[in-house]
């Protein structure tokens, strides 16, 4: 069971595998882009590509029909989106598990991986977890670390943990089927929990410290993404740098920009300067920012809001 490219890069581990599982259950066709074009999730996408019959269910009750025809032994569950019912997750015999891109308890919830970003965390990871009617709340029956780059973004670092979740799971399956693992209960003491962003999430606070806003440019890449504006007119940061106050630097107001050295855009913000290196006007392409001031020279000295 899932949706995204996270449950479609662990339908293609198993299906490479000894596990190919005999049903693949996601979420509806969509409309996608400005067209409207009904477009099957990459789960569904990944699983006809292996032969693997496909369920798309509205709702869990007109799910249940179907999975307690089939009596399965085993649920994989990876990025779903939905709790499911006690009685589905009662149904197989092995139980239903879950992957979950964090070392739980830490980050329940949707965003895992861009909390971690945002958050500045060094390590992160990919938990398997016995699944129960409480949102990643189940006993832990594997876990796997990442250490994170210093530059990491959200986008990259969700494919490294795709990855590390898969194999994770493959060498969980047999031990769990096996007999050969005692899951144990979180930490509930320790337990935090993520939000699901929303587009205004990634507007820029220039009152905030550039290592923050840093950070928040590379955890909301490539959703929601993080914007401010100029004169009104949105502006996109895509990629940027943070740059030491010094005592005889220049203190302006929080968004005003200053020409930095080697034809760069300084911004003042709570704490020290953002360094932006890349962005992208409404409208217009993406672009770094020695091309942009080459016919954007007054961008200097507004104050981004």
């Amino acid at each position: 069971m899932g949706t995204p490219e996270f449950g479609a890069v662990i339908l293609e581990k198993l299906c490479r595998s000894e596990y190919k599982p005999v049903l693949a259950v996601t979420a509806p066709d969509k409309p996608v882009g400005r067209k409207l074009i009904l477009t099957p999730p990459p789960v569904k996408i990944m699983a006809q590509k292996y032969g693997i019959p496909v369920c798309q269910p509205e709702k869990n009750s007109s799910l249940k029909p179907e999975i307690f025809d089939l009596k399965p032994d085993l649920i994989i569950v990876a990025s779903f989106g939905r709790i499911l019912p006690k009685q589905i997750l009662e149904l197989p015999k092995y139980g239903c598990l879950n992957l979950h891109p964090s070392l739980l308890p830490q980050y329940r919830g949707a965003t895992p991986i861009q909390s971690a970003v945002l958050d500045g965390c060094e390590k992160t990871g990919a938990t398997v977890i016995l699944m129960d009617e409480k949102m990643d709340h189940g006993l832990i029956v594997a876990q796997k670390t990442l250490v994170m780059e210093k530059q990491e973004t959200a986008a990259a670092l969700f494919g490294k943990l795709a990855e590390l979740s898969a194999d994770l799971l493959l060498e969980t399956i047999p031990k769990w089927l096996g007999n050969k693992i005692k899951a144990r209960e979180q930490d509930e003491s320790r337990a935090t929990f993520t939000k699901i962003l929303i587009k205004e999430d990634g507007r820029i606070d220039w009152l905030r410290p550039a290592e923050e806003i840093e950070r928040k440019i590379r955890a909301f890449n490539p959703w929601p993404g993080t914007y401010c504006f100029a004169a009104g007119k949105i502006v996109k940061i895509l990629k940027a740098d943070v740059l030491k106050q010094t005592e005889d630097g220049p203190f302006g107001s929080a968004g005003k920009t200053y020409l930095a050295s080697n034809d760069k855009i300084a911004v003042q913000t709570g704490q020290d300067f953002l360094i932006i290196k890349k962005l992208q006007l409404a409208g217009k392409k993406e672009t770094v920012v020695a091309d942009f001031l080459k016919g954007h020279l007054n961008f200097i000295g507004t104050v981004l809001e």
